[in-house]
């Protein structure tokens, strides 16, 4: 049987595969999908709360990817006129958004690890 070529894909498969490239560009990495689930299940936190969260992650990486998050309109960031300067991060709404993206890979997540920990 003769596949298919790229161009003869039905246009809603392009514009889903496409879809699907845009989140991954927006979640890649090892830290973002971690960092917006701690917003979503924790609310708003401070820099150090994160770090504390998610364990193993250096302050320069946690630094990058929530410039990069809030970038992309995922996470905002409020700095508070304190002494010192209180700074907190919360998901946007369109961060929120990703609750079912992030449930989804979670619950998929712990069956493959359970069903290779049987093997």
């Amino acid at each position: 049987m003769k596949k298919k070529a790229a161009s003869e894909l039905p246009t809603q498969c392009r514009i889903l595969i496409q879809g699907v490239r845009d989140t991954q560009d927006l979640l890649n990495g090892k830290w973002k999908t971690p960092i917006i689930g701690a917003l979503y299940y924790r609310g708003k936190m401070r820099f150090m709360e994160l770090r504390r969260e998610l364990d193993g992650i250096a302050p320069k990486m946690l630094s990058q990817e929530l410039k990069d998050l809030e970038m992309n309109h995922l996470v905002t960031r409020t700095v508070y006129n304190t002494m010192p300067v209180t700074v907190e991060y919360d998901l946007t709404e369109y961060g929120r958004s990703l609750n079912s993206i992030i449930d989804a890979m979670g619950k998929w997540g712990i069956k493959y690890r359970e069903q290779m920990l049987k093997l």
